[in-house]
Formats: structure tokens, sequence, C-alpha cells
């Protein structure tokens, strides 16, 4: 790579109520740790795994009867993640959720933290609220103390969601995703060229770190 490029670029597609990618985002601060390589710029990009849910959300054991056919259904699927979550530090209280939201607000939020230099925080910041509080993080209530945790100006962010600031932002951006392919998170593009889908191991991140670093391809092209 040139001088000029010398930076590996991330944009990790996700959504703030997909627990692998909570997972995903640990694992990938932990490849972070040992790499020694070229600065790496992260990038939040949005992917609604609910695009037709109603704006308020919906109650969760109504949304879990829907989409697995009982809570009990579920229950091996979460029993799954959290395993690794408890391997990653993350300790998930899916019981107390009780609400299905539509994140789309969420994720002009995190369009907007990005402004600000702080999309990471925001993050996690509504992982946290959502997989570890319950909290209905499609209330603006809700997102405005998370975006206020995570550093941003409550007053300031009530305003924007309650206008159309990012709509229009947050909607190319996940066009541009369905347009290449994706269709699960997490998922992860390095340098425009290459992805790995999945909340793949330190070890395969680092491994996609160094051949994205070098010019190669480490999966999918043309992302």
């Amino acid at each position: 790579m040139s001088e000029q490029d010398a930076v590996l670029h991330i944009d990790m597609y996700s959504d703030v109520i997909c627990p692998w990618c909570y997972v995903g985002k640990r694992r990938l601060e932990r490849a972070l740790k040992t790499w020694d390589g070229v600065p790496v710029n992260i990038r939040w990009r949005p992917f609604q795994l609910n695009p037709t849910m109603p704006r308020n959300g919906m109650d969760r054991r109504q949304y879990l009867d829907a989409k697995f056919g009982s809570p009990a259904a579920a229950q091996s699927i979460y029993d799954q993640v959290s395993a690794a979550g408890i391997e990653e530090g993350i300790h998930f209280a899916f019981a107390r959720i009780a609400r299905a939201p539509n994140t789309f607000a969420a994720h002009r939020l995190i369009w907007l933290a990005g402004q600000h230099d702080k999309q990471d925080e925001m993050v996690e910041m509504l992982f946290r609220q959502y997989f570890m509080e319950g909290g209905d993080i499609g209330n603006i209530g809700t997102l405005s103390q998370a975006a206020a945790d995570a550093g941003l100006d409550r007053a300031a962010v009530e305003t924007f969601l309650a206008g159309d600031g990012g709509i229009e932002a947050v909607k190319a951006e996940e066009a541009a995703g369905h347009r290449v392919g994706i269709r699960g998170v997490p998922y992860f593009v390095f340098n425009s060229t290459s992805a790995l889908s999945g909340a793949q191991p330190p070890e395969q991140l680092l491994v996609a770190f160094r051949e994205s670093a070098a010019g190669l391809s480490v999966g999918k092209a043309g992302v």
C-alpha cells in the first residue's frame, strides 16, 4: 500500500438487536489489541434485521412467537449466543427485554455519532442498553439517554431524532449493503474490496487484517 493509503478501513454492518453483532464487536476489539500493522478505521454501517417492524416495535413475546413459534423454541439459539457472550465478557440478559424495537432510529443515531467521532461509543451503549438493561432502543427517550452516556448532547439528539436528519444517509448506506448481497450480520468489509461474514474469531480477523493491508482478497470481492 502507498503511504497515502496506509489505513485499513473496516466497514462493519450490524444491527443493534443482533447478539452475534455484539459478540463480533468484542472479537474485533480483541483482534485490534494484538494488531501491530497499519492504523485501522472502523465505520459502523446499518442493517435492519426486521425492516418491516412497526415503528413503535412490538411485544417481545409476540415477536418470538412470530419468528420462532414460541419463546421456548428460541431458547437453544439464545443458549448458544449466551455461551459465546460469556467467553467475550458479555452477560446477555434476554429475559429483561420486553419489546422488540424498530431499529431505524438507532441507526440514525449511530450515523449522527459518526459525525462526532463517537460511533464506537454509541454502538456500545446501544448494545448495553438493549442486551443488559432490556431498554426499548426504539424509544427516543431511551436513545437520547444512551447518546448522552456516549458523550453526545441529549437535547440535540432529541431534536435530531424528532426531525428527518440522517434518514436518507442511513437508507443509502443500508441499500449499498443489500446491493452487494449482504443478507446477515455481522458482516465485515475490508478496504471496500473483501469481506468476512459472521462473528469471526480474533485469529481469523487478524488474517483478514494482514491480507487486506497487503492488498489481498480475503473473501467476497467488489464490496
